[in-house]
């Protein structure tokens, strides 16, 4: 027997342990290989994406008239006409300060003015006869039945008694005076409501003192009064975003007290200034107002909200979840047949739920949704869950 046939039946002596080491290598490959990594994923669709600018802090529901009323004039309150929550008419009185003492002076000005019209009337009647005898006399003496002195005497007195007539009407006019300013003494007294709305506090009980609100001291008003019937938001917005906000933008409205329901909105001021307030970010006050305001909810001026302004719209661009991007411009790209592959794109127009892409994606490809489960990176196979389209 040669060497060569010896070791060749050597050889198929061992075969078979090879095999066998070969296929146990393989099930306890087959049997301890790690689970592909499962995922959601996200179509590349096309819809519209909307660039936009929010508030920096939360801000304020505001009436469109609110007015914090005081008398003009200082005094006790003698009549109080409301309660709060009343709802009032424009020119209705809400109270009265005490005034007898004005009450009596427009009485005795009322009563002067009344002297004064009967006194007007005896002396204007005395200058009217007057000056009928003057125009007598001049009669006769045209036919010489008296003499020129008298004639003159009759000229001066009725003169005398015209002059006296206008001297008695001048103080018709000084009457009606002292009256229109004891009617202005006394509207002084009342407080009345400028326009329609409801009561929304009082300061001031009967009996008590209500003094007016002089500049620059800040004192309690008396009633403050609000238009319900039309409110707005008026909301911080930072300076660097100023610039893309302007009159009539659309906007969204969200309310805290309303969970999970939007308003339409309409931008309707942009202060002309900015506003610095120390420690804090300059900022732009921007008002908005409700296109629909809430009917089911109940509206309250002081609620707290947030204010999305759309300031450009892209309609019918390829678009994608803005969470799937990573940093540097980065997805990670879904193929059937292979691993992750990860994809640069260029992006457009982006907002906290879409970015638009300009190039670097196709219609219709999936991208991974789930960028922070553990495993997902480029080269790893994965499991789709479910195919999540864009919104």
């Amino acid at each position: 027997m040669t060497v060569a046939s010896r070791d060749k039946r050597s050889i198929l002596r061992y075969l078979p342990w090879l095999a066998g080491l070969v296929l146990l290598a393989a099930a306890a490959w087959f049997f301890t290989r790690s689970e592909p990594v499962r995922v959601q994923l996200a179509k590349v669709e096309r819809g519209a994406v909307e660039a936009t600018v929010s508030n920096t802090r939360a801000g304020t529901v505001k009436a469109c008239r609110r007015a914090k009323l005081a008398p003009p004039a200082g005094g006790q309150i003698a009549h109080l006409l409301v309660k709060k929550g009343d709802r009032v008419k424009a020119d209705q009185i809400l109270l009265e300060l005490w005034n007898d003492d004005l009450q009596a002076q427009a009485r005795l000005a009322e009563q002067q003015l009344k002297t004064t019209n009967t006194r007007v009337e005896e002396v204007c009647t005395v200058a009217d006869m007057s000056s009928k005898e003057a125009a007598r006399a001049r009669k006769l003496r045209e036919r010489g039945f008296i003499s020129p002195e008298g004639l003159e005497r009759a000229e001066a007195d009725a003169n005398a008694k015209q002059a006296s007539c206008r001297s008695a009407r001048s103080e018709i006019a000084q009457s009606q005076s002292r009256i229109a300013v004891a009617q202005a003494g006394l509207r002084r007294m009342v407080l009345r409501a400028p326009f329609a709305g409801i009561v929304a506090d009082i300061s001031g009980e009967l009996g008590e003192y209500a003094t007016p609100s002089p500049p620059g001291i800040p004192t309690p008003p008396a009633i403050d009064l609000i238009d319900d019937r039309c409110m707005f938001v008026s909301a911080p917005i930072d300076e660097v975003d100023a610039a893309n906000i302007k009159i009539g933008q659309a906007s969204r409205i969200t309310l805290d007290a309303v969970k999970g329901k939007s308003f339409p909105g309409r931008v309707k001021r942009v202060a002309p200034y900015v506003l610095e307030l120390e420690k804090q970010a300059r900022t732009v006050e921007v008002e908005v107002e409700f296109i629909e305001p809430p009917t089911a909810e109940n509206l309250l001026v002081g609620y707290s909200a947030d204010v999305e302004i759309i300031h450009t719209t892209h309609d019918k661009v390829l678009r994608i979840p803005t969470q799937t991007l990573l940093e540097g411009k980065r997805v990670l790209l879904y193929r059937a047949d292979g691993p992750l592959e990860e994809r640069t794109v260029t992006t457009g127009l982006a907002n906290w739920e879409h970015t638009e892409i300009t190039s670097g994606l196709n219609e219709g490809e999936q991208i991974v949704l789930s960028l922070d489960r553990a495993g997902v990176k480029a080269g790893v196979r994965v499991q789709p869950e479910a195919s999540k389209p864009a919104k």
